[in-house]
């Protein structure tokens, strides 16, 4: 394969790429563990893990040799027919989240449209609400993903403009607000989408009683509640899910991102069968949900944030680079907010763009990216050491100090 600069890629990229993304001027073509390297040889500590989809760290060796072992046998079959590694999959994945049934597919963003229909047809088919006429509650400053039907109820003008029309049916409130949930609730609500934690919003944490709050009120009013764990799961937070840090048993878990093991897309939605029971043979599909190769990788993926028992090392972790954070003496730093290794720093505003900060660490050998304009996420593979932390509080320091 000819080789190539990172100069003459960045290059290629944008001549013959769709200019959809921003990407800092790093170009990534290797990588192992927390660490990554461009095509010159050059080592960068990676602090965004595909946002939250490399929990496990790049290229697990277990998640890799399960790749290989499985795509020497069989790797497609749709779901025409029955495989042997879907079903080993939907019983451990049911074991994680403590649901009767999963439902796969691959996309984050194909996982919350599961959701969203999965709410719409209990709301005809179980509580009786009149047809197209079911509302789902969401929140201000979400991101579920970029469908057409999604980004009909984001609020983010990039994410939003010019993909009209909208899908009606859902009533936007202020994230954090109970009040404004029992308001929004009439006889046409089926059901409220929540992140447990805003991640594109900037690392909002809700204040401590908002989900055991939301899941009264799913209760009172017979809702669904549906948590949108894409980002925030499998250990991101300092537990399996975000949710749990309330003790809550949500109605539907939507997974995607770290699902995978930072090597194959691969997303489910989790409930019992009262909830998953309304779909029928033919209603829902998925070429490739289910499919073997991704189901032995994803099989994969949880057995290792199990095994060496990713939830408690990034709680301690999270905890440790956010006291170091908080320990920055800087003018130029408002907040350090965040829970686990999912961390935001707000700056502000006087400090200029976060663009400049996110490039002058790159610069230094650290990959984070700005979320909006003012804040910089933190949230690197759950496999990082203490001894790593402590390099890359150094840098920070230095570039924010």
């Amino acid at each position: 394969m000819a080789q190539y600069t990172s100069k003459e890629l960045m290059e290629m990229e944008h001549h013959y790429g769709a200019h959809n993304y921003h990407p800092l001027e790093v170009v990534i073509s290797k990588a192992e563990g927390i660490w990554v390297e461009d095509p010159e040889g050059k080592r960068y500590m990676d602090m965004l893990s595909a946002y939250s989809a490399v929990n496990q760290g790049h290229r697990h060796p277990r998640i890799i040799q399960a790749l290989k072992d499985q795509a020497d046998v069989l790797t497609l079959t749709s779901r025409a027919f029955f495989n042997d590694r879907w079903p080993l999959f939907a019983k451990k994945l049911a074991e994680v989240t403590g649901k009767e049934m999963i439902l796969p597919m691959n996309t984050g963003a194909e996982a919350v449209e599961t959701a969203i229909k999965t709410m719409r047809k209990w709301g005809y088919l179980v509580k009786g609400v009149e047809q197209d006429k079911a509302e789902i509650i969401v929140f201000e400053e979400n991101f579920h993903g970029r469908t057409v039907t999604i980004v009909s109820f984001s609020v983010d003008p990039d994410a939003k403009d010019n993909y009209g029309p909208y899908t009606p049916g859902f009533v936007v409130v202020p994230y954090d607000d109970l009040d404004a949930v029992e308001k929004a609730v009439n006889k046409n609500t089926v059901g409220i989408l929540v992140e447990p934690i805003q991640g594109e919003a900037g690392v909002r944490v809700p204040t401590g009683g908002f989900l055991n709050g939301l899941e009264a009120i799913a209760r009172e009013h017979n809702l669904l509640l549906a948590m949108d764990e894409v980002q925030t799961g499998f250990c991101r937070t300092g537990k399996t899910f975000a949710f749990q840090h309330e003790g809550i048993n949500p109605d539907i878990i939507i997974m995607g991102k770290a699902l995978g093991g930072g090597v194959l897309p691969v997303s489910a939605i989790a409930a019992d069968k009262e909830v998953l029971g309304v779909f029928k043979p033919g209603t829902h599909g998925s070429t490739f949900g289910g499919n073997p190769l991704a189901c032995s990788v994803a099989m994969a993926a949880i057995d290792v944030l199990v095994d060496e028992k990713l939830a408690d090392r990034a709680a301690e972790l999270g905890a440790y680079f956010m006291e170091g954070l908080r320990a920055i003496k800087s003018p130029k730093i408002k907040e350090v907010r965040g829970k686990g290794l999912l961390i935001g720093v707000v700056l502000n505003e006087s400090a200029g763009k976060a663009r400049i900060y996110t490039t002058a660490l790159k610069d230094r050998g650290l990959l984070c990216k700005e979320t909006h304009s003012w804040i910089i996420r933190f949230a690197p593979p759950l496999v990082i050491t203490r001894e790593e932390v402590d390099a890359a509080l150094k840098i920070i320091a230095e570039v924010l100090a």
